[in-house]
């Protein structure tokens, strides 16, 4: 990637297109083509590498490190827009306008999204949010799951998708495309198709980097061992009630030099005092253990979600969590967070617990894309999981 593409935006070939609202960027040019400790140690001696503060830079301010090989520098607290799409409640502009300035302002600077959340209202919201100020945020969206049930991973589809997310977003290129929860489609289809679709768009400047995003982290890995991507997404499997991704992806990542995104520090509300959504997909024995977790928590003086936040946020070779925030105080306590780690003695207590629980994720997509340990025979039934 040429490190000087996003030069001379005020120039006439870069700069605001005021009629429109979107910015008229150079393209870019396409990019070439651990194990780790104790899941409950002391998580500080295992961080992603952070770019320095700043001289003079406040505590407080976001910190921010290379997502994989990509020159991308992300915040370590990436900004998940799931909630713009009204999946958890209602917001307002104003609200939403709020989080993304307090956002800014303290630096978070990578803002993830889907045509999927809310059917496209995320993604319609965040352009607007966003307006004018483009060239600050790195933005990430999605292609290939447009609904509950509906996915099309063909490279027609992908294109189009694509074009329509940047009409929405009011920009020319997205920093990072990611294709949507690759478990409901065919693997071959998306080493084969999906994948090549992805680079061409990259090719053509529309997209910076490419990926994919899933829940089963087997899947994941194997996919991209067939097709290399400049980084990968899970949800829900590096929080207080699942580990996998630092166990199974982590290590592939670091060693393949893929960016490596998690998301759902809070497992979709599990991880909440208020509890998680009906359109939650875990087992009931699964809430049952979150209600555990939580009166652990309490018994330390500690409220879960805070807890959650600042175990996942110094989360080992994970480069940026997303957080799903519709609020600027919302971002603040991410933010503050990601500053210090949980209660070691706190941590140790809530991994006892879990342990004795066994398995602690749920399916999700086509029966033979599973992860080995799930076998439920409803594991193709699609889940309305909003993944950031």
């Amino acid at each position: 990637m040429d490190p000087e593409w996003l030069q001379d935006l005020e120039t006439d070939e870069g700069g605001e297109d005021e009629s429109r609202g979107r910015l008229r960027i150079p393209r870019p040019a396409p990019s070439p083509d651990l194990r780790f400790g104790g899941l409950f140690s002391d998580a500080s001696m295992h961080l992603p590498r952070d770019e320095p503060r700043g001289k003079g830079q406040a505590r407080g301010m976001m910190r921010s490190g290379r997502l994989g090989n990509t020159d991308l520098s992300v915040s370590r607290v990436g900004f998940g827009c799931s909630g713009f799409g009204d999946v958890f409640g209602p917001t307002d502009a104003p609200q939403r306008l709020r989080a993304v300035d307090a956002a800014l302002d303290l630096g978070v600077n990578f803002f993830d999204t889907s045509p999927y959340y809310g059917l496209t209202l995320s993604e319609t919201r965040l352009g607007e949010a966003l307006a004018g100020r483009r060239s600050r945020a790195l933005l990430s969206t999605k292609c290939g799951r447009y609904g509950f049930a509906e996915f099309d991973f063909s490279a027609a589809r992908i294109r189009g998708g694509l074009e329509g997310s940047l009409a929405r977003l009011r920009t020319d290129y997205v920093d990072l495309l990611l294709a949507h929860d690759v478990e409901f489609g065919d693997e071959r289809q998306i080493v084969e198709e999906t994948i090549p679709a992805l680079r061409s768009l990259q090719r053509e400047g529309k997209a910076r980097y490419i990926g994919i995003t899933g829940y089963p982290v087997h899947l994941l890995k194997r996919i991209a061992r067939q097709a290399p991507v400049d980084a990968i997404l899970t949800y829900c499997r590096y929080d207080l009630l699942n580990q996998d991704a630092g166990t199974v992806l982590a290590p592939f990542a670091a060693e393949q030099r893929i960016g490596l995104i998690s998301a759902s520090p809070l497992s979709m509300g599990l991880l909440t005092a208020q509890g998680p959504p009906d359109w939650h997909p875990a087992a009931k024995a699964l809430g049952r253990l979150s209600d555990d977790v939580a009166r652990i928590c309490a018994r330390h003086g500690c409220e879960v979600s805070d807890v959650a936040l600042r175990f996942s946020l110094h989360a080992p070779g994970i480069d940026t969590t997303l957080v799903g925030a519709a609020s600027a105080s919302q971002v603040r306590a991410a933010v503050e967070a990601a500053e210090t780690p949980a209660p070691p003695d706190l941590l140790r207590a809530i991994e006892e617990r879990v342990r004795q629980a066994g398995l602690t994720a749920w399916p999700s997509g086509r029966p033979e894309n599973a992860d080995p340990e799930m076998t439920a025979p409803n594991s193709g039934a699609p889940s309305d999981a909003p993944t950031s």
